[in-house]
């Protein structure tokens, strides 16, 4: 029970990557230990047609859900892992320019992207005669990985062995992979990752001209898997400080609009010259502070 007590506060504390992968590999393997069972009265049925998105837009539109269940679902363990490891390394690395909430927004518009990129492609090209399915959450990692990169390409990460390497690599070689892999039997696949960073690319660039292209997707996830309360902080705050005679909440609001003001300074300049005509300061500003 202390396990599984465990496994509820983790959820619960966990940041938005964290519940997601929380739902992939709980989605991965609790149909897998029911078909064991099943298994051992010789009944066996296949589940995942209903949640993969097929290419045939005709089998598609009976299942539209499949625009999204497609990205909880993993063809093989290996499979799951190396995507959930991805998401987590990546999202860590959006949220330092970003938020939560822009997190799921972008997370799942990039989802539904590549799938409709996936389709798309099946009709376009005319090396894809046959239909194909696709799933697991790679588009929306790619989106993620690349919404960043676009933001901050010089940003430095540090990895195992190879020592501090810029943003801009890392994506680059993913991309040129991908391009690679267009020749294997995954091909379509590769197609909906190279569109999930598309997704990315544009969703920076709308961004610093001031409109979000993302859905807005938060108020449906936190319904859905009721994983962040927004309230909540409200009524602690209110909880903490209601008792004072200074009012500590409406001391917050000027410096929070101050920051944010300036975030929003340095974002113009970026859009206007570029990240390296930032200053040393402005950058190390912008590097710790969260929108």
């Amino acid at each position: 029970m202390n396990i599984i007590e465990d496994i509820k506060e983790q959820y619960k504390l966990g940041g938005v990557a964290q519940k997601i992968i929380f739902w992939n590999v709980g989605i991965f393997v609790i149909p897998l230990v029911f078909l064991g069972i099943l298994s051992l009265f010789n009944i066996s049925f296949s589940y995942l047609d209903f949640f993969v998105l097929n290419s045939n837009f005709e089998k598609f539109i009976t299942k539209p859900w499949s625009l999204i269940s497609y990205g909880f679902f993993h063809q093989d363990f290996l499979h799951l892992i190396f995507n959930m490891i991805s998401l987590y390394f990546f999202s860590q690395l959006f949220k330092t320019f970003f938020t939560e909430k822009q997190l799921i927004d972008v997370y799942f518009s990039g989802l539904i992207f590549s799938g409709i990129v996936f389709i798309i492609s099946s009709y376009l090209f005319p090396a894809f005669s046959s239909h194909a399915i696709l799933l697991g959450a790679s588009g929306a990692i790619m989106t993620i990985l690349m919404a960043t990169t676009i933001y901050s390409p010089h940003f430095n990460v540090r990895l195992l062995l190879l020592g501090n390497v810029k943003l801009w690599h890392i994506t680059l070689a993913f991309i040129i992979l991908n391009f690679i892999q267009l020749s294997s039997t995954n091909s379509r696949g590769h197609i909906a990752h190279l569109g999930g960073a598309l997704f990315g690319y544009l969703y920076i660039k709308q961004m610093r001209q001031g409109k979000n292209i993302a859905l807005p997707f938060n108020d449906w996830y936190n319904k859905l898997f009721k994983m962040l309360s927004p309230n909540k902080n409200k009524t602690t705050f209110k909880k903490v400080y209601k008792n004072n005679n200074v009012n500590h909440t409406n001391n917050l609001t000027p410096s929070k609009s101050t920051e944010q003001k300036k975030i929003d300074d340095i974002l113009d300049k970026i859009s206007a010259a570029g990240y390296d005509s930032l200053t040393k300061e402005e950058k190390e500003f912008l590097f710790n502070s969260k929108p």
